[in-house]
Parts: C-alpha cells; sequence; structure tokens
C-alpha cells in the first residue's frame, strides 16, 4: 500500500575540491513492492528540476533512481560496481559511469533513512562525486511550520 510521507533530501556534490549542498524536504509517496522500497516525489525550484518526478527503487545493494519530466534521466547505483547510464541535462543527453561506493538503509514499512553515495564519470574521467542522504517519515504529508 502506498503511504503519505515526508522527505528530507541533502545531496552533497563534490567537484574539483569544491562542494555544493542541496536540501529538500517535500512530500511524497513510500511503499513496498516485494524487497524492494519505492520512494517518489516531486522536484522543486531549489533542485533544479522543477516539474520533474523523481522515483527510488531501493533494493538491498542497489538504489535506482529515474527522473521522468522535460529531462529524463536513470542512474542505477550498485555497491561496489560501475554501471553507464543515461542523464539527460536538459541541453542534451550523456551517457555517464556510475560507480557505486556505499549504501545503507535502515528503511521499514514505518520510513527510515538512505543513505548512498557514488562517482560519477564521464568517459572515464572523474567528473563528480556524491553522497545523498535521506530520511522518511510515514503518515506525515505536511512540512513542519
Amino acid at each position: 500500500m502506498k503511504k503519505d510521507a515526508m522527505i528530507s533530501i541533502k545531496g552533497i556534490q563534490r567537484v574539483d575540491g569544491e562542494q555544493e549542498v542541496v536540501e529538500l524536504l517535500t512530500c511524497g509517496r513510500f511503499y513496498r513492492r516485494n524487497n524492494s522500497y519505492w520512494l517518489s516525489y516531486q522536484e522543486s525550484e531549489t533542485t533544479g528540476f522543477e516539474g520533474h518526478r523523481t522515483t527510488l527503487r531501493v533494493e538491498p545493494n542497489r538504489v535506482t533512481m529515474q527522473r521522468s519530466g522535460p529531462a529524463s534521466t536513470q542512474l542505477i547505483v550498485e555497491g561496489g560496481c560501475r554501471h553507464q547510464c543515461f542523464y539527460d541535462t536538459g541541453y542534451g543527453a550523456l551517457t555517464v559511469g556510475i560507480n557505486g561506493r556505499q549504501i545503507r538503509s535502515t528503511l521499514t514499512d514505518d520510513g527510515g533513512e538512505l543513505d548512498f553515495s557514488y562517482a560519477m564519470d564521464i568517459n572515464t574521467a572523474l567528473a563528480s562525486e556524491h553522497q545523498v542522504i535521506i530520511k522518511v517519515e510515514v503518515g506525515k504529508s505536511d512540512p513542519p511550520q
């Protein structure tokens, strides 16, 4: 059963020694299907992807992120593996390498936390490093005041 959830996302991106942090607090949907947890939410202007819907499928050692809207993207983060993925910047599409570093999840049917990291490469040259920390609170659908 799909449940309303309050979703807190913190994304940390490192490029050439510089770090950028983006934080988003949003409402979305959370559910379990078979052995995977699914999380879905609307992006906002804060993330630069306003008008997009992002869906994450969380498996024991893999996170698949699908962004749909004007620019579609699919990234697969799997611990210890490199996947070639499709990344649409909105200005053009790229095939990028996603090197999964770690995935830690305490997700249960009642919510929890997900923390994963990966390196992104273009033509095998390191482009950026990312860490994503997501907290899910089931049954909450309004941001705090």
